[in-house]
């Protein structure tokens, strides 16, 4: 398993497992199922599934999660950051298509963690993760809009711009007694931290609306609360396992949503992990926690469940309460399981302003606005990437937004690399640095009929243009051709063609190429390629004294 690179952190942290460290396992499991609890349920309707299927997500895969994970505190389960993606998938393909999509969704992932991506996938850039990160908040809190008020409308809108309007030119419709609910969730979820930090304020502010809903339509009469009953069946037992008919058109059709998914929580993971290794002073496999989260995601959906990854706030909940190994996420799964069975017919008393409250609450910690405003003091072309990325995720989808994201990106990152690569031509005299440091001041004169240039950083696409654009902008042309590489780290094949191309013209014109300071790594690369049948070995110097001596002999040669 070792050359797979998959090491589930459980079973090494058994090895010195005791008492004390049980204990504080168990309490932060409790505490942790209790806060996914409402979050389980708040998730699922959100994503437009029933409660219960957002509750069997949070079993299932936070189980498999914490068993087989890379990190030893890491909570797994459904998070904000999909809601958008699902309840999209859903709209256009049916419950059906979630359930494909997640399982391709779990084998990309589990493909990621082969192919040892996981690194690299940490690597993405900043702006991106913020920009669709605080976008998908801006996208939670204005769907919960209509709940939160209790506003009557038919059908909402799915676009983003179309759906504030119906919001609008509803307002007048609002309930009073859904818009005191909801904003009394609010309160009650912000201000219960300081108080206390154990007690989830999301619990606390569904238990006392729920008594208060129950309260107002019994003793008072007021039945214009909706709560989850009046819109779902409530389900208190797991599934059968079902496996969903599969055709290629259909797989081919959720290629990128499914995607999506994988990228989104391969990123949601990682960063939740590298976060938590910070607070408790580990480091997580990135590699094995991504195999993790794809088999939680081949085993969630065919019970029913929803996409999963690892999740900030629960993770944080856990570490803050003494979880220290994933002993903590699997009794965190069992707690959840035993309220599923015992306790979820009592969900259907839940006022939905209360849960629309707790994902307002979700998407203001979501939003990260600080993040969002300092990114907004940086390079231009990072704001670029930035807002490119939040306005392609509120207004079209977040599938487009990481597509486009990443490619911006990319190219950005291709800019800045070939502007960290210098070529200069030198004229008449070479000063050498290490002579200058030393005080030896003595300059080497270059022959007449020869230039230098020297390239200074990596060598690929952007410098072979530079050559070409510093050589046409010399009217003589020269005999020899010194080309200095003792700064070049490395050179890609775009860079291999562009200096074969080189030479090509070159020896065309009769001028003749010599190779001055090739490092041994790009030497091998040049030798590879075949490249010095064209330049001829003679003309590989390992230092600018041989250089100017082999061009001296070339001058010679020519009289």
């Amino acid at each position: 398993m070792n050359t797979l690179s998959f090491k589930p952190q459980l079973f090494s942290t058994l090895k010195n497992y005791n008492r004390k460290t049980f204990m504080s396992d168990l309490m932060a499991g409790v505490i942790v199922g209790i806060v996914a609890l409402p979050l389980a349920i708040a998730f699922g309707i959100a994503s437009g599934v029933t409660p219960e299927k957002g509750i069997i997500t949070a079993i299932v895969a936070g189980f498999l999660i914490s068993l087989l994970g890379g990190s030893k505190v890491q909570i797994g389960g459904p998070t904000g950051a999909f809601i958008i993606i699902i309840y999209g998938i859903i709209q256009q393909y049916g419950l059906e298509g979630l359930t494909i999509a997640t399982l391709m969704a779990g084998v990309f992932l589990v493909l990621f963690g082969l192919l040892k991506l996981g690194t690299i996938i940490k690597y993405i850039p900043y702006p991106i993760v913020v920009g669709f990160t605080s976008g998908i908040a801006v996208t939670i809190f204005t769907t919960q809009i209509k709940d939160l008020f209790g506003l009557s409308i038919e059908s909402v809108p799915s676009d983003f711009i179309e759906k504030w309007g119906c919001y609008l030119s509803h307002f007048d419709s609002a309930d009073l007694w859904c818009s005191v609910i909801g904003i009394v969730s609010v309160i009650i979820i912000a201000l219960t931290p300081k108080f206390s930090k154990k007690i989830p304020g999301s619990l606390v502010a569904i238990i006392i609306t729920t008594i208060a809903a129950l309260l107002l339509k019994n003793y008072c009469g007021i039945d214009s609360i909706e709560t989850i009953g009046d819109r779902f069946d409530v389900v208190s037992a797991i599934p059968e396992m079902q496996m969903p008919a599969l055709s290629w058109e259909t797989v081919k059709s959720l290629v990128a949503p499914a995607m999506t998914i994988a990228v989104l929580g391969a990123i949601e993971s990682l960063l939740s992990a590298t976060v938590a290794d910070g607070t408790i002073g580990d480091h997580h496999d990135s590699n094995t926690e991504l195999i993790a989260q794809g088999v939680a995601n081949l085993a969630s959906p065919l019970f029913g469940g929803i996409p999963a990854t690892g999740a900030i706030a629960r993770t944080m909940t856990n570490i803050n309460n003494g979880g220290r190994t994933p002993l903590a996420g699997i009794i965190h799964a069992v707690v959840l399981l035993l309220i599923f069975l015992f306790f979820m017919p009592l969900a259907k008393y839940i006022p939905m302003a209360c849960l629309a409250g707790v994902l307002v609450i979700v998407s203001y910690g979501m939003c990260g606005w600080r993040s969002f405003l300092a990114l907004m003091k940086n390079p231009k072309s990072d704001v670029t990437v930035l807002i490119i990325t939040f306005l392609l995720t509120i207004i079209f989808d977040l599938t487009v937004a990481i597509e486009v994201g990443l490619i911006i990106a990319c190219l950005l990152f291709m800019k800045r690399m070939s502007e960290t690569t210098d070529v200069k031509v030198i004229m008449d005299e070479i000063s050498e640095e290490s002579d200058i440091i030393k005080g030896n001041l003595e300059h080497i004169t270059i022959p007449k009929g020869v230039e230098v240039y020297e390239i200074n950083g990596p060598y690929f696409f952007g410098a072979g243009n530079r050559f070409e654009e510093i050589m046409a902008s010399f009217g003589d042309r020269p005999k020899v051709r010194i080309i200095r590489m003792r700064k070049v780290p490395f050179v890609d094949s775009t860079g291999i063609h562009n200096l074969t191309n080189l030479c090509a013209m070159s020896k065309n014109e009769g001028i003749t190429i010599v190779l001055s300071g090739v490092c041994e790594k790009v030497h091998a690369q040049l030798e590879k390629a075949q490249f010095y049948d064209l330049v001829g070995q003679k003309n590989i110097c390992s230092h600018i004294n041989l250089a100017l001596e082999r061009a001296k002999e070339i001058l010679a040669e020519d009289k």
